[in-house]
């Protein structure tokens, strides 16, 4: 836990939760450990993907987040860390820059040399981008679909209603950005609402990245500073509930209030539901949510997972 954050109390409602959050979060955790909060160096990034990757949490575990202009170093950091087995294969997230076309060579490229893995087991098999406007969605499609998983990051100050259902004509995915590391790159818990609704209602899966460290919204700090300033940040399992309400004909009011809940003893969570304030979402509920938020970045693995576990939920 980020030092001087304030969490929930750990006196969650809990009965054997352990199935249904295996069920929502299983690899679901997409490391991105080379960017702020943590901005680690590749090296280190890579050692403790490797690690994460060898752990008995590694099912909670997705894909190692980097720049796609940033290949060569991660293969250079991974010499000696990387799997040699198929089978043991890694799943990388590439982020693309401006020249989309550029980006896409580089990957390629990559993953030819990867082809055999006795030179490393690891490939890129999904791509994540800005499209502000309709028509980078459609130009991203173009050069992506049915080459990547596509996750294409959406702009939600204003109603992204136009661009996700541009996303809904492809193959592609979206994408929201969550937080930062100041308090005023957190979109409102409106915002958050509007975005998934719209992704419900034209059939869009999307991840969301950045401050998603814990499980349950409530005051942290910010970055790893020790006078860091603090704010209210989502909680992964916020929005994760936030979106199988969604998908239970619940309103966006009702999102929102999941999305700002930080009691944990408001919500009981049983093998196969979670209960909020009178309102059951049992595990068909859960399974449409998890298809539909197929992933969350973060800085950091070990955050989240501690945080199940200080609320009894592992």
């Amino acid at each position: 836990m980020v030092d001087g954050a304030r969490a929930p109390e750990a006196d969650a409602c809990v009965i054997d939760a352990a199935p249904v959050i295996k069920t929502l979060l299983r690899g679901a955790i997409d490391y991105a450990g080379l960017f702020p909060p943590a901005a680690l160096d590749m090296a280190t990034a890579v050692g403790h993907y490797a690690e994460y990757h060898a752990s008995a949490d590694a099912w909670a575990l997705g894909r190692f987040v980097l720049p796609a202009a940033r290949l060569e170093e991660f293969e250079q950091a991974g010499a000696e860390s990387l799997p040699r087995e198929a089978y043991r294969s890694w799943a990388l997230s590439a982020l693309a820059g401006s020249d989309l076309e550029e980006d896409v060579a580089r990957i390629e490229s990559f993953n030819e040399r990867h082809r055999d893995a006795r030179q490393g087991a690891v490939y890129v098999d999904t791509v994540e981008l800005k499209t502000p406007n309709a028509r980078d969605v459609a130009h991203a499609s173009d050069l992506l679909d049915r080459r990547f998983d596509t996750y294409m990051e959406v702009p939600v100050a204003s109603d992204p209603g136009d661009i996700v259902a541009a996303i809904g004509q492809t193959l592609a995915k979206a994408k929201i950005r969550t937080g930062g590391v100041t308090a005023d790159a957190f979109p409102t818990s409106e915002q958050i609402a509007r975005f998934i609704k719209r992704c419900v209602d034209h059939g869009v899966a999307f991840k969301a990245t950045a401050g998603l460290h814990h499980p349950l919204r409530a005051d942290y700090a910010l970055t790893y500073a020790s006078d860091s300033p603090s704010s209210a940040m989502f909680g992964f399992l916020n929005v994760f509930l936030a979106t199988a309400a969604l998908h239970a004909g619940r309103s966006e009011r009702d999102a929102v209030q999941l999305l700002e809940e930080h009691d944990p003893a408001a919500i009981r969570f049983e093998p196969d539901a979670v209960t909020w304030h009178g309102t059951t979402f049992d595990a068909e509920s859960i399974a449409r949510a998890r298809d539909s938020i197929t992933s969350f970045g973060s800085c950091s693995f070990e955050e989240p997972i501690a945080g199940l576990r200080e609320l009894h939920l592992l």
